[in-house]
């Protein structure tokens, strides 16, 4: 929650007279809306009105908006603090929107122009900003350096709401690295300063963070309560952003336990929220979650779908590029820093007491130097032992992206598709097609619940996979109630009309078997034909593995023609099964579109 600081805290030299014209206002977007109106009614030359009610403001792209206007105006009449304050806005402008970099800019520009007006509170702010920054891209040593810089200042100052905000966000960083119960001191800390401040968003981020740390240590039922209540709150200022991590996290809460149909809710609607308003980081964060969810719901081709787009989204907002340039911008900053701190040391009082020292710096140089070696020997095991983590990270999510391929489609089409990026057609001369049908679906449907068919459909379905898989037959698709397979693809086989009549046998015993208790009874036909095919993949979404060819119809004509409870089976492939299947010979029947064909009906 430390992307969300609240920014408008290290405003209020600018704003606290004016927003105790508005201060009878029981709600605070009518309080915002009213020094929105003052600001227009002054001809929108008054720059701490526009400062007054863009504080208010959460939405980044008007944010961007307003902050490009004040900076403009803040700029023409050289107004340090106003420019500090200008460039603060437009940095959580780019924050919001995942631009780390671009945020750091701005963020470093504020603290120049703060430190130029002489406002403790400002640069106070402006650290905490930076610290943030860094927080977020995983920079902690950067971090911890600007946000000590932070506190120390604003333990100084009068504003308890700007320290309660820096005390909230070192409590966030904690809970980040795990530390819990300096965490949770942090936070509670800083409830208190917002309750005594009534300063309720405040308060609304930390029962949020408390809710984090309840479920880190256990207690999901407390952690859900306070997060309900802090998104609650939340949505009285339309604070999207926030709303959208704890939705992710109470939708990971439920995950956890299982509940996979209780998290799908909250992981979609903090993604149609974060797509709503281009949050990338919770856009990456609820694809993450929805693809385990759906993977938990057996919908495979969502769970690819949403991991896809969470490694495009993730990828965005943590490449090297950004990271290089957040590091040059700190680089460029400090310099300036430096040569600031060099300008001011060239006095000669200055440069007689370093020669007085030069000996003992001398020697502070050489242990520094041994300090740095140690550092740097330290640095480079960490890195080793960070690349090897990474790499198995890396194939971690390889694996998991190559099974959802896997229940797909078949092995040997989902390498050629990661090899090639598409997949060819391939002809067999000879398969053999199985097509099911329960007796009198449609009429059933209407009489029991759909929750009930359903669950007896995906009952019977899954048995026939088994089955399938036993006998080394490729499933092809469900249509309804229909479920069709092959055999002798995506690798050609001798033996597939025996597997596939094998097969068949079993599925005819399972309809057969009485079943649990709230699973309907069916009765089923089965038809089987033998013939060339065509087999592969069409489209770039969804794919499936699929077939096509008169074989396929024939087998289709060959089970519409079954009676229920028989396998028929045509002449062809009865030709060739003949001798170790008994089979009753029905005579020759005309099938529509593909004239007369001998069938059979094999004896179970």
């Amino acid at each position: 929650m430390k992307n969300l600081v609240f920014f408008f805290l290290y405003f209020s030299i600018f704003n606290l007279a004016l927003a105790q014209s508005v201060e009878e206002s029981n709600n605070i977007r009518t309080k915002a809306d009213s020094i929105k109106d003052l600001y227009f009614a002054s001809g929108e030359e008054n720059l701490d009105y526009l400062a007054s009610f863009m504080v208010y403001e959460t939405n980044p792209d008007s944010l961007l908006k307003y902050g490009e206007i004040y900076l403009e105006k803040a700029l023409r009449d050289s107004l340090d603090n106003h420019i500090s304050s200008a460039n603060t806005m437009i940095g959580y402008s780019y924050k919001f929107k995942g631009d780390l970099s671009k945020a750091l800019e701005y963020f470093l520009e504020s603290l120049k122009y703060a430190q130029k007006s002489g406002s403790m509170e400002a640069q106070g702010g402006a650290y905490i900003t930076i610290a943030d920054t860094y927080s977020v891209s995983e920079n902690s040593q950067n971090a911890a350096i600007y946000y000590r810089k932070g506190i120390e200042i604003l333990e100084q100052e009068n504003d308890s709401t700007a320290l309660g905000s820096a005390i909230f966000n070192a409590g966030d960083e904690y809970l980040k690295l795990g530390k819990l119960d300096s965490a949770l001191l942090f936070i509670e800390r800083a409830q208190l300063i917002f309750k005594k401040v009534n300063f309720e968003l405040g308060q609304a981020y930390c029962l949020g963070n408390l809710g984090m740390i309840y479920a880190e240590n256990g207690d999901k039922i407390t952690s859900e309560k306070e997060i309900n209540q802090a998104i609650e709150i939340l949505e009285k200022y339309e604070d999207y952003y926030a709303i959208s991590d704890y939705l992710n996290y109470l939708s990971n809460i439920y995950l956890e336990k299982g509940d996979n149909q209780s998290a799908l809710p909250y992981a979609l609607r903090s993604l149609d929220l974060a797509s709503k308003y281009g949050l990338k980081d919770q856009i990456s964060e609820a694809n993450l979650l929805l693809s385990t969810i759906y993977e938990g719901l057996n919908n495979s081709a969502k769970a690819l779908e949403s991991y896809k787009r969470h490694i495009q989204y993730r990828d965005s907002v943590n490449n090297i590029q950004a990271v290089q340039e957040m590091a040059n911008l700190r680089t460029d900053y400090e310099v300036s820093q430096k040569q600031a701190e060099v300008d001011l040391l060239e006095s000669a009082a200055t440069i007689a007491t370093l020669r007085a020292k030069r000996q003992t710096l001398l020697l502070y140089g050489v242990l520094l130097m041994l300090i740095l070696v140690a550092l740097l020997a330290i640095g480079s095991y960490r890195r080793f032992q960070f690349e090897n983590k990474t790499k198995k990270i890396i194939e971690e999510e390889k694996n998991r992206s190559d099974e959802l391929l896997l229940n797909i489609l078949p092995e040997e089409i989902a390498d050629e598709l990661k090899v090639y990026g598409k997949v060819k057609a391939h002809r067999f001369n000879s398969a053999t097609v199985l097509f099911t049908d329960f007796k009198s679906f449609s009429t059933m449907a209407e009489q029991i619940a759909p929750e009930q068919l359903v669950e007896s459909i995906d009952y019977y379905f899954k048995e026939f996979d088994v089955i399938v898989d036993k006998y080394g037959l490729e499933k092809i698709k469900t249509i309804g109630d229909s479920y069709m397979c092959a055999g002798g693809l995506p690798t050609e086989t001798e033996r597939h009309a025996f597997d596939v009549v094998h097969a068949a046998i079993e599925m005819m015993a399972l309809i057969k078997k009485p079943k649990p208790a709230g699973i309907v009874q069916f009765e089923m036909r089965i038809g089987i034909h033998t013939g060339p095919i065509v087999a592969g993949i069409v489209g770039v979404k969804k794919w499936q593995y699929d077939i096509w060819g008169d074989t396929v119809n024939i087998a289709s004509r060959m089970e519409s023609n079954s009676e229920e409870g028989k396998i028929n089976i045509s002449g062809t492939t009865y030709e060739i099964i003949k001798d170790e299947f008994e089979c009753e010979y029905r005579g020759s029947v005309e099938i529509k579109n593909r004239g007369i064909w001998d069938m059979y009906y094999l004896k179970t």
